[in-house]
């Protein structure tokens, strides 16, 4: 079993209601999406244990489906990760700092 950290970035903020919805419905009891909020944007920290990312990335997006409206505009996978699970290589172009 291998533990994911990524984040996900929605594509608008969360409104007051779906934010109800997050601090309210069970599934996010186990605290696998954290939320980091500022002005105009709302990210999604995620962490997950599963054997393969697609799978870890494919089960938080199950949880954010319960959250109406929420739509996703990107997943940022931590390059610590990515070596940490061994799946970094030498054939990623890193982006420009």
């Amino acid at each position: 079993m291998r533990s994911w950290y990524f984040t996900l970035h929605t594509q608008e903020p969360l409104t007051p209601e779906q934010n109800d919805i997050m601090d309210t419905h069970d599934v996010f009891a186990d605290s696998f999406i954290g939320r980091v909020q500022g002005p105009g944007f709302t990210d999604f920290v995620c962490y997950y244990d599963t054997e393969t990312l697609t799978e870890a990335i494919a089960e938080i997006l199950a949880l954010v489906e319960y959250v109406p409206g929420v739509l996703i505009r990107s997943v940022e996978l931590n390059p610590f990760d990515l070596e940490n699970n061994n799946m970094a290589t030498a054939a990623v172009v890193r982006p420009p700092d």
